[in-house]
């Protein structure tokens, strides 16, 4: 097997990096299920069966409920699982970072991420895949999903929905331009593209969410959280009829997650790739390079 002993170290000394930054600011460590009986339905994500159950893609869900059981300020490190999802920047099992926060939005947490990296990397700037330097002095831009298609992309973003060519314009196109001197936040989706944010308060047809980019690459997406269990219901009816259509089974609905959701006060909540985050530290091209085991190894 190969085995890059200073990744190792280095993935060590962030996961501990990680940690200090929260129990620091007062945040609750916090452990969820990885098996559970019913996962987010999410037409672009498909789920890894473990036996009648599911291994979590995400460990949201659980999270939200600690929220709305009183808990203010947590955060996790854990495993999840998506399946065939295998490339050079995916894996299908990964390390996340996820944390929440009661009576936030996703504007702190765009603070949140700036500050949580100008501390666990390990310079100030770092060299992107394309040899780039990337400067991580805060403030980083925050530029629309609307206004990255019309400065990046050959058609609009609402054209791109129309021809139902989203996903491969944003990919081909878009993704790559991003966060290539310094990080940047694409924020402000479309409300179909975020079943689980927040719908923004002076326009409802755009949620609040953001993406944040580092040299062309996807490494956090975070949103003020729909805490309405009626209106998360419908959408989630909505991604189960879109699962449908793929040609997929649809798995159940997580009726402990609603019954709780109700009761989660206003609060934010942001997934961030571990091992994308050591491939940006350790000046890494390949995913493979910052982990000790791939699923080929085996």
């Amino acid at each position: 097997m190969r085995l890059n002993i200073t990744s190792l170290r280095e993935r060590a000394r962030l996961l501990q990096a990680v940690r200090s930054f929260f129990i620091d600011r007062e945040y609750l460590e916090v452990e969820t299920p990885i098996r559970i009986p019913a996962p987010i339905p999410e037409a672009w994500i498909e789920v890894e069966t473990a036996g009648d159950w599911f291994l979590q893609t995400s460990p949201e869900i659980c999270m939200k409920r600690l929220l709305a059981a009183g808990l203010p300020r947590i955060f996790q490190i854990c495993k999840c699982f998506r399946r065939h999802e295998r490339g050079s920047r995916h894996l299908p099992e990964m390390t996340m970072l996820e944390w929440y926060t009661a009576h936030a939005d996703y504007h702190d947490l765009m603070r949140d991420c700036e500050e949580l990296l100008g501390v666990v990397l390990s310079r100030q700037c770092l060299p992107g895949f394309d040899g780039s330097m990337i400067d991580f002095t805060p403030p980083w831009p925050r530029l629309s999903l609307t206004e990255a298609f019309n400065r990046y992309a050959p058609i609009s973003l609402s054209a791109a929905l129309m021809a139902d060519s989203f996903d491969e314009v944003l990919t081909r196109e878009v993704e790559p331009r991003l966060g290539r001197r310094q990080p940047v936040f694409i924020i402000d989706y479309p409300a179909v593209l975020a079943s689980l944010a927040s719908l923004h308060p002076d326009n409802p047809a755009l949620a609040q969410r953001f993406e944040l980019y580092i040299s062309g690459m996807e490494l956090a997406n975070g949103f003020t959280e729909l805490n309405d269990a009626d209106e998360q219901r419908r959408r989630f009816v909505r991604e189960m009829e879109l699962i449908c259509a793929q040609g997929r089974e649809p798995t159940p609905m997580p009726e402990s997650f609603l019954a709780d959701l109700s009761h989660m006060p206003p609060a934010s909540g942001i997934a961030m790739g571990l091992d994308r985050l050591l491939m940006i530290n350790c000046g890494s091209r390949c995913i493979d390079e910052v982990t000790a085991f791939t699923p080929e190894e085996l």
